[in-house]
């Protein structure tokens, strides 16, 4: 794993985002280095993906803030979290109070800073530690001017790329592994999960005669799992569950997140291997998601995902900031994942099929007044007013409560019954009900 994780301090520095040079740059870095028949594709920018429009194209070559001495005093070559993710060019002076209101920072984590993206919303930011905010603050007239700099781009005729690789087995039926790489520096919220599927692609190509096909996707968080489903939705019928690869690189906890239903033989599989090895873990429900299973377990797909993380996203103090980096992910804790997926796949390589799907999905059946999504994969909630459009590290409760009743909307439950799934009074649910029903977004 040491060479896995020195590949990783390489890619570490790359700026990467949704789209961009930088993505496609440690796309092809994996292909070279690694995985020679890796697969990289594209999709055009403007593409519509269900709800979603594939943006603009966005690169980035500089971006800083000079104070009235000639100083860099902010600069994204020193670290690319500085600049906010997808903004806007601009060149131009501006005030300290102008200044202060772009500055992104954390007020807890005094030496972090945080990373915060706005993908479909114009804006331009900056992102500093709560010292460096204090700093500029404290140090500085409220009449001195700065002159700021973001040499980005925004390319209509752009593109979205990914990469696949299919290991064919006896049989055409798949387990889908899939890792997103999108993020900027970043080691464990990033570069772990695409470092993981690289050790069990290599290990799994030195195999023969497996009896079921492995998929491995590498795609933008989000867009790029819905883009994928919308371009392979017929393929993606011969996908029998996922494990979506993120958080699996430091040495801290184990921490699980069930499928949608928790009540498929890999639920159970999991929690016997973490109690096989001696290991204690934490298990999380599908409330608490927050990456790629949120597209391939939507309604009108209902692939079973599971997590196996290291240090779940959002639960570690170095998440989404400059501190999550090569001191936090390391060749133990790397290793310990692939040992514990390495003994699940094997697992389920072998397994039936047929005993593969307990409980729901298996008896999965439609009523004629449940509310069910009119939209594959999550809608845009953020062209209705209903997400925030600025990515940061916390969602508010009300713009979850919402996401999972649109989760549970799958013409198998009763307004009731995704009360209950969602753990939030009837009164409540009722009136998530009718405003997504007035958004047109279930029946």
């Amino acid at each position: 794993m040491e060479n896995l994780i020195n590949f990783g301090k390489k890619l570490f520095p790359i700026c990467r985002s949704i789209t961009g040079k930088g993505t496609l740059k440690t796309l092809k870095e994996i292909k070279y280095k690694h995985l020679k028949n890796l697969k990289i594709k594209k999709i055009s920018s403007g593409t519509k993906v269900f709800d979603w429009k594939i943006p603009p194209e966005w690169n980035i070559n500089d971006g800083y803030v000079i104070d009235k001495n000639s100083k860099k005093i902010i600069d994204f070559k020193t670290n690319n979290l500085h600049v906010v993710n997808y903004s806007t060019p601009q060149n131009k002076i501006i005030t300290k109070k102008k200044l202060l209101e772009r500055l992104h920072f954390i007020k807890n984590y005094p030496d972090a800073i945080p990373y915060i993206t706005s993908y479909y919303n114009k804006y331009w930011g900056f992102c500093v530690s709560r010292e460096k905010y204090n700093f500029i603050n404290n140090n500085y007239k409220d009449t001195d001017t700065f002159k700021i700099n973001i040499s980005s781009s925004l390319k209509k005729k752009g593109n979205l790329h990914y990469a696949e690789l299919l290991i064919k087995g006896k049989s055409k039926k798949e387990i889908l592994i899939s890792t997103y790489v999108c993020h900027p520096s970043m080691a464990n919220n990033e570069l772990s999960g695409p470092l993981l599927s690289i050790a069990l692609a290599k290990y799994y190509l030195r195999k023969k005669k497996l009896n079921k096909s492995i998929r491995f996707l590498f795609i933008p968080e989000t867009i790029g799992s819905i883009s994928y489903i919308h371009h392979n939705i017929k393929e993606i019928k011969n996908i029998i569950l996922g494990l979506n690869l993120t958080c699996v690189g430091d040495d801290r906890n184990f921490s699980l997140l069930t499928t949608k239903y928790n009540d498929t033989y890999v639920d159970k599989l999991c929690l016997d291997t973490y109690k096989l090895m001696g290991l204690k873990v934490r298990k999380y429900s599908f409330l608490d998601r927050g990456s790629d299973e949120r597209q391939f377990s939507s309604p009108g797909i209902d692939l079973p995902m599971i997590s196996m993380m290291r240090s779940k996203y959002g639960t570690y103090k170095e998440y989404h900031t400059s501190k999550d980096n090569f001191d936090i992910v390391n060749s133990k804790g790397l290793t310990m994942s692939f040992q514990i997926h390495k003994y699940v796949l094997n697992n389920l390589i072998k397994t039936d099929e047929k005993k593969i799907y307990l409980g729901k999905i298996k008896n999965y059946k439609k009523k004629k007044n449940n509310p069910i999504s009119l939209i594959k994969c999550e809608p845009n909630m953020g062209k209705r007013g209903l997400y925030h459009l600025l990515g940061e590290r916390k969602i508010k409760k009300s713009t979850k409560d919402l996401m999972n009743f649109l989760q549970y909307s799958d013409g198998s439950n009763s307004i009731k019954q995704i009360s209950n799934l969602i753990k939030i009074n009837l009164k409540s649910t009722r009136a998530i009900y009718l405003l997504l029903k007035h958004k047109k977004l279930i029946k």
